[in-house]
Parts: C-alpha cells; structure tokens; sequence
C-alpha cells in the first residue's frame, strides 16, 4: 500500500482523490448533521409540552434552559478539541496516545462541571440579580435541579461522540439520538403530565426527562464502543483514574480557543437582538425569523466543519500535507457552493419562506414580513460568510491551530457589534445596516481563516514535532 510520501505530486493532485476526499467528506458530514438536526428535534418537543403546561411555564422553561444552554456551550467548545486531537493520533497511527487523550477528555469534562454546576445550581438567584421575574426564576430553578443531573452525562456523550467522529464512526450516536428523540417525548409525556403512573412534575418533570435521556444515549454509546470488535481494543476506561497533565492541557490550550470564538460569536447575535429589539416589535420580529431561517439550514455547514476537523486532522498526523490541504478546501467549497444555493434562495424567495412564519392574510403582520424579507436579502451575504467561516475553523481545529483564529474572531466581533450600534442605531439606517455590519467583517473573517488554512497546511513539521511530544 502507497503511503502518501511515495505517490508522486501529479498522483497526489490527481481529480480521483479529490473526489475520494469529497465522498469521504459528505459520507461523514451527513450523520454529523443529522445529529445535531436529531437535538433540534428534542428542543423542539421539550418547548411544545412546556407549552402546554401554559404560557408561564414556557416562559420559565425557555429562560432557564437557554441560560443552561450557553454555559454547556462553553464546556463543549472547550471538549471539541477531543475530535481533532485523536484524528491526528489516527492519522500517525498513534493508537496507544488515543485512551490517554479521551480519559483525559473525561477528566476536563469533570473539571468543567464544577462551576457550570454551581452557576446552575444557583441560576434563579442570578437570573433574578439580571433582572428576570423571581416566580419565572424560581420555576425555572426547579427544572434546572434537574437538568443538574445531566450536566455531566450530556459532556461525556460529547466525548464519546467526538471519539466516534475521529474513527469516522459517527452513525451509533445518530442511532442513539434518534432513540433520544422518542425516549425524551415519552419521558415528558410522563413525568411532566403525571402519565405511566408518574408523578406530574410539571416543569421540573421536563428536567427529569432530559437527565434520563442524556444518561440513556452516554450509556448507550459508551456500551457501543467497549462491546465493538474495533474499539474496544482501547480498553478505554482502563486506568481510568489516572491523570495524564500534558493531554490535558493540550485538551484545554486547543479547546478554550474554540469556546471563546463560539460564545464571542453567541454574545455578539444577542447583543444584536437587543440593538435591534431598540427599532420596535416588528423589526425584532422580522430579526428573529431571520435568524431562525440561518440557524436551520447552518446545519449543514456545521456537519461539514466537523467533517473537516476530522479528515484534516487524520491528513495532517500523517504528515500528508497535500492530503491536508485537499480535505480543508474540499470542505470549503462544498460549503461555499452550498451557501451560495441558500444565498439565492434568500434573494429570490425570501418572501416565500418568511410566510412559513407570518400569517400574510393577518395586515398587522405586513412591516414585519417586509422588514423581514430586507433582512433575508442580506443575511444571504451573512450565510455565505458564515458558512465558510465555520468550515474553515473545522479545517484551522483539524490543524490544532486555534488561538491566532480565536484572535481574529474575536477582533471581527469587537468591530461588528459597534458598527452596528453605531450605523443602525445612532446614525439611524435601520436593521438592514445592523445585518450588513454583520455580515461584512465576517466575510473578511472568512478570508483571513482560508489564507490562515493554506499557510499552515504547507508546513506541518512543527505540528506532527509538537503532537509526537504529546503521545
């Protein structure tokens, strides 16, 4: 078998291996994708039955769990670093470095319950200090006592599926989480309704369900990889309280990089739905569909980023740097000519899609749908951009390279959000220039991550050096 220092540099530029490497990426992406669509789908049934306990639960429950949300976001920013960490031991056939680093995956998981716990633990009297409703605060801190429960399962099932998505084994966990589905509306059903002989929890039965069902899809997986013949050869809780100080760290260093530029990112849409929420109900509304519309078909982009991390990250621990370079931009313009489809969907019928949300019958309705449709026109620019800004960090944590884009990330934040006070507040053009301010330095953002991609896809000597040390 050719390893790829014996193929000539034609042979290794060759239209079958970019096909190969475009197969490949899409044949991972795809579950990847519909894993994260399958969570979707479980938010989505735990806000319909809050909404049927009544409008005062889904307030409470809805305030609660986006307030849980945004601290497990952060944790898993920082355990994203796990998928890319063992790709490269893959790809340098290091399998005895792999148990070592998910341990220790385990171990920063744990470390990162500690204060997320507190804070959960203490979030109606901190939602309260932010100036929430105490009664929502309260009900909603009777949920969170037991989302509480599942804080940990939920980080490790986040381990297990970056382990997973490094052997490009990512189909168990969708299984899993399409069991997910029906376990968390069936646990709802019961514990919030009083059903199957339950107890009727209310909103706190909510909680209850997600603790079972995250603790059921970590078992799961975990069950699935120390019972697979290929797998369970790593033994993988063997020696499993032993701390190994330098994968950890490595865990961290590449990690909190890849939080802070996701929760910059996070911080920065909301701060613009407050900016914008100052123009009035229907421009807030037409925001909010907007982003609903990104969000959605952002699918796609994110399986595709965490394809990316994989496929370079298995490339470069074997030091092929062509094969690196063609498995990051490979996955960029899949991404780009994905975008650019959503892009003119956008463009041409945004009307069509802002009426899935707005009754066009009802006139009250008429300045939202038509601020609405301005907003899509340019949050087409912003889906590109975004796009292929999100595949292109994949690509940039494939590489472990992770603090210079987390600079850049966070200087293109620090100018959107002012420019968007400044020009669609202060100076008065409206929502429309809140998107453009946006949407333009994150195209720039783009830019900077693909030059940033090439440049250290053609050197990986200090890499492979830096994660040999590591093993």
């Amino acid at each position: 078998m050719n390893t790829p220092a014996d193929l000539s540099p034609r042979t290794r530029r060759s239209p079958k291996l970019w096909l190969k490497e475009a197969r490949a990426l899409l044949w991972l992406a795809g579950p990847l994708a519909m894993t994260e669509l399958a969570f979707m789908a479980m938010v989505t049934t735990d806000v319909i039955m809050m909404g049927r306990l009544g409008a005062t639960s889904l307030a409470a429950g809805t305030l609660s769990a986006q307030y849980f949300w945004v601290l497990e976001f952060l944790a898993f920013g920082v355990l994203s670093a796990v998928a890319p960490i063992v790709s490269q031991h893959l790809g340098a056939r290091r399998f005895r470095a792999i148990r070592p680093t998910l341990r220790q995956g385990f171990w920063v998981a744990m470390l990162l319950a500690l204060p997320c716990g507190v804070l959960t633990w203490h979030a109606g009297s901190i939602l309260v200090l932010l100036g929430q409703d105490p009664l929502l605060a309260e009900m909603g801190q009777s949920y969170l006592n037991f989302m509480l429960i599942a804080l940990l399962p939920s980080l490790w099932h986040g381990v297990m599926g970056d382990f997973l998505a490094a052997h490009e084994r990512p189909r168990t966990v969708l299984v899993v989480s399409m069991v997910g589905i029906v376990v968390n509306a069936f646990a709802n059903y019961a514990f919030m309704f009083g059903n199957f002989g339950m107890p009727a929890m209310g909103l706190a039965g909510a909680g209850v369900a997600t603790a079972i069902v995250t603790t059921f899809m970590f078992l799961a997986v975990l069950g699935f990889v120390l019972t697979d013949r290929r797998l369970r050869r790593y033994h993988l809780l063997g020696y499993f309280w032993r701390v190994d100080w330098s994968q950890l760290r490595r865990i961290v260093a590449v990690g909190l990089p890849i939080a802070m530029m996701d929760t910059a990112k996070l911080g920065t849409l909301l701060a613009g739905s407050l900016l914008v929420g100052l123009l009035g109900i229907d421009a807030l509304a037409a925001h909010g569909v907007t982003i609903q519309c990104i969000e959605v078909l952002l699918i796609i982009p994110i399986g595709l980023m965490q394809a990316a991390s994989v496929r370079v990250g298995h490339a470069a621990g074997a030091g092929d740097t062509m094969g690196t370079r063609r498995a990051g931009m490979i996955a960029i313009w899949l991404g780009f000519f994905y975008a650019l489809i959503i892009a003119v969907v956008f463009v041409s019928f945004g009307r069509g899609l802002v009426e899935i949300y707005f009754d066009s019958a009802v006139a009250e309705n008429g300045p939202a749908i038509t601020l609405a449709v301005a907003f899509l026109a340019v949050g087409a620019l912003f889906f590109v951009s975004d796009s292929v800004q999100t595949i292109t960090q994949g690509a940039l944590m494939g590489l472990t390279d992770t603090r210079i884009p987390m600079m850049l990330s966070l200087g293109c934040n620090a100018f959107s959000l002012p420019a968007a006070a400044f020009f669609g507040i202060y100076l008065g053009y409206g929502g429309q220039a809140v998107w453009w301010s946006f949407s333009l330095p994150l195209a720039v953002l783009a830019v900077l991550f693909i030059l940033r991609f090439r440049s250290q896809s053609q050197n990986l000597d200090h890499l492979i050096e830096e994660t040999g040390s590591q093993a």
